[in-house]
């Protein structure tokens, strides 16, 4: 199948990727903190007037609870999308990420399943600060049940975030703030990049 291609920046990649999968689908919904008026960077702008605050859904600053709440809507069907503001706040939602969200597939025996993505924005670039710069990547690369990906362009940024909202797997989607406003060819429509096939 062959798209049409259009430029679009990181962040404008990702948006759309949020927006068709939220579409196509009405278990996905978008929490985390201030992502109703976009977030951090801008992300989500636009989607809490296009989907309502009921599935564009602004938090508490409390990471804990915010993955516990999600991990739970998982296991129950829906398909969650977290974003977690700096990828050095996911350190608070550990418990629920690693020793839950990853291992209650196994742990049941396959009668559950957390489809769960979460979106966190690391990388190590400019002056954020020591609980803002942090590139925690490799530790979630030794937790059995737990996919990561990141993608390093916006072509990729798209597809792999569609493809880790389908996942019936928990997947932690890394995005690199120092990419956020490069742009690139992007295929417009369902362009979804399996994971473990991206640039």
């Amino acid at each position: 199948m062959r798209f049409e291609m259009a430029e679009r920046t990181y962040i404008e990649a990702i948006r759309e990727g949020l927006s068709e999968e939220m579409t196509r689908d009405s278990d996905v919904y978008v929490f985390g903190e201030d992502v109703a008026v976009g977030g951090p960077f801008g992300v989500t702008k636009g989607l809490a007037e296009q989907f309502g605050e009921n599935r564009v859904v602004n938090t508490p600053i409390s990471e804990g609870t915010v993955v516990g709440l999600a991990v739970g809507a998982a296991v129950l069907g829906f398909r969650p999308v977290v974003e977690v503001m700096f990828i050095d706040f996911i350190t608070l939602a550990m418990d629920q990420l690693v020793n839950h969200g990853a291992k209650l597939h196994y742990m049941s025996g396959g009668q559950l399943r957390v489809r769960l993505t979460i979106r966190v924005q690391g990388g190590a670039l400019g002056n954020w600060g020591a609980h803002h710069s942090q590139s925690l990547e490799a530790w979630f690369l030794h937790v059995p049940g737990l996919k990561v990906v990141a993608p390093s362009n916006p072509a990729d940024a798209k597809g792999l975030l569609k493809a880790a909202i389908r996942d019936d797997n928990p997947v932690l989607f890394i995005e690199h703030r120092g990419l956020y406003w490069s742009s690139g060819e992007v295929p417009e429509g369902d362009h979804v990049v399996p994971i473990g096939k991206a640039a």
